[in-house]
């Protein structure tokens, strides 16, 4: 017998679990009239108003910034480095000088070139005095000869040694010219111990950027001592896909921000496009300009570009939010003058600015539900919450 108590209460308590259920379940079937559920109800939305007004498509671009221009020092000839007036972060004016080599063996070389052509210039001398000596006899063997008293051996022999003086004054002179422009090597290659900053452009003030040996050390020529960069303007570098590519052109603005500085926006333009894409990432490189009066921006920074690609001036515009799908269409409810219903309108879309979006084929106005489409139907009931509209669109 207590088994049998110990059973009974179990299957009570079973009995009233199923009888719960049953009646839950009952009543949820008939709370309401229409088999449709909830569609058929009144459903509370949320809406924004349909707006005409300008609408830009904006890219945001990631990239770097490198120096406009860049300028290697390197040495035309070989020596040993005595000094390097300018280090990293200096400005330099163009023309300065920026390293100086040993110029002792070159000082040299200018002494003896100097030599040479002083040995020329005396045999040109000399070559001409024999020369004049033999003009003189050459006259004199000539009327001597118009007398008769010169014989014609006598006179083929001073015309002989007349032809060789010229040629040896000939000789002298080339022996000088070729002396002066060894003595102008000598010293131009002099010169090339004192290393300027002779950069070609318009600015006459650039900054040393890297600096590449010390004093002491022996540098063979074009080899780099020194990087100096133009920062004013300052170039950014982004790289494009093909989608934007093609709405992109020279001149166009731009704005920049970065986190060195993330409360600035500056301000610059598109300098020169790419006319072909990098195979592997299949992009375009696009080099912006950004007036950089003050040196703030540095070459390596991170920079974001905003660009806009176009804009519409009197456009239709909906929140993005507004948007939504039934089967294959997009489209958008829009809310009945009476505000009591809303109406199902399929839309084709343009340009989409952050939380807005362009109507391209219906002429919209009024209201479109932004929230609670999922409770909407063609033709379905609503009701608009009091307060202020929201506006998803911004």
């Amino acid at each position: 017998m207590p088994s049998q108590k110990k059973l009974k209460a179990p299957l009570a308590i079973l009995a009233l679990a199923a009888l719960g259920i049953a009646a839950y379940f009952f009543f949820s079937s008939s709370g309401g009239d229409n088999e449709d559920g909830p569609r058929d109800r009144t459903a509370a939305v949320a809406v924004a108003p349909v707006e005409r007004r300008a609408i830009e498509l904006r890219r945001t671009f990631s990239g770097a910034l490198e120096a406009h221009s860049k300028f290697v020092v390197a040495p035309k000839v070989a020596g040993r480095v005595i000094d390097i007036p300018v280090d990293i972060s200096d400005t330099v004016s163009r023309g300065d000088p920026v390293a100086i080599l040993d110029a002792a063996e070159f000082d040299q070389a200018v002494r003896q070139a100097e030599a040479d052509l002083a040995v020329a210039q005396a045999n040109l001398a000399e070559a001409q005095s024999s020369l004049e000596i033999t003009l003189r006899a050459d006259q004199r063997t000539t009327t001597l000869r118009e007398r008769g008293i010169a014989s014609e051996t006598e006179y083929d022999n001073v015309q002989a040694e007349l032809l060789a003086r010229q040629a040896q004054v000939k000789v002298a002179e080339a022996q000088v010219i070729r002396a002066e422009s060894s003595l102008e090597s000598a010293r131009i290659r002099l010169g090339y111990t004192r290393i300027t900053a002779d950069w070609a452009g318009d600015e006459d003030r650039r900054v040393v950027a890297e600096r590449y040996i010390d004093e002491g050390e022996t540098v063979s020529a074009n080899e780099p001592l020194l990087l100096i960069v133009e920062l004013d303007p300052i170039t950014a570098v982004i790289f494009v896909t093909e989608r934007d590519y093609g709405s992109l052109r020279p001149g166009q603005p731009a704005h920049f921000s970065t986190d060195a500085f993330p409360n600035k926006i500056f301000e610059g333009k598109i300098d020169r496009i790419s006319p072909v894409f990098r195979e592997s990432s299949r992009q375009a490189r696009v080099e912006l300009s950004l007036a950089n009066p003050d040196g703030a921006l540095k070459p390596g920074m991170f920079v974001r570009a905003d660009i806009t690609l176009k804009r519409v001036e009197d456009a239709t515009v909906i929140p993005y939010a507004a948007l939504t799908r039934r089967g294959a269409e997009e489209g958008a409810f829009l809310v009945s003058d009476d505000a009591q219903s809303v109406r199902w309108q399929p839309v084709k879309t343009g340009i989409r600015s952050e939380n807005s979006v362009e109507i391209l084929d219906a002429n919209l106005s009024g209201r479109v539900v932004v929230l609670g489409q999922h409770l909407l139907d063609d033709g379905s009931p609503i009701t608009i919450p009091e307060g202020d509209p929201i506006d998803l669109s911004r």
